[in-house]
């Protein structure tokens, strides 16, 4: 089996367990607990996107990892990061939190959709080894990032309850 196609198995799989995982536990909590909660959990996860810094870092990964994806990985998780934190420090005032939900989610999201398309553009998988250490990040970690990014839109779109509209956007 070729490495392109052992990470491209691993990329698609990396998305199962954390599917299962997610829905049987962590799902039902996000549904289940306040809005401003269960946004600042997954703020909290997406605050450590700041750790994405280490595809510039010569020695973790390869010399041949193409500049353009490890460029623009690292500073769309470096941003996505930033606004969680932020997003983070500012919970007790709903005017800034709302907006730097809405924009960590919408910065990550589009980080990694954009990711995506850079690695089939310059071939990732066939330079998976370039990847070094930092491999684990789009077969770990990412998918995980995807799935509560699309949790947190979903959480946005619902409707609340009446007696709690007016505290959140």
């Amino acid at each position: 089996m070729s490495p392109a196609m052992i990470f491209d198995i691993h990329l698609a799989l990396g998305y199962v367990p954390w599917l299962l995982c997610f829905g049987a536990y962590a799902w039902p909590r996000l549904k289940a607990t306040d809005h401003l909660e269960a946004q600042r959990a997954i703020a909290t996860l997406h605050s450590f996107r700041f750790f994405g810094l280490v595809f510039m870092l010569p020695g973790v990964v390869g010399p041949n990892l193409p500049a353009g994806f490890a460029v623009l990985a690292a500073y769309g998780d470096f941003a996505t990061g930033l606004l969680a934190m932020l997003a983070l420090l500012t919970a007790r005032r709903h005017q800034l939190f709302w907006p730097l939900v809405i924009a960590f989610n919408l910065v990550g999201a589009v980080d990694i959709v954009v990711d995506y398309y850079q690695g089939v553009q310059l071939a990732l998988p066939d330079l998976a080894g370039e990847l070094g250490a930092a491999y684990a990040i789009p077969i770990l970690y990412v998918p995980l990032l995807m799935i509560t990014h699309i949790a947190a839109f979903y959480l946005l779109m619902r409707r609340r309850p009446e007696a709690v509209q007016g505290s959140h956007p």
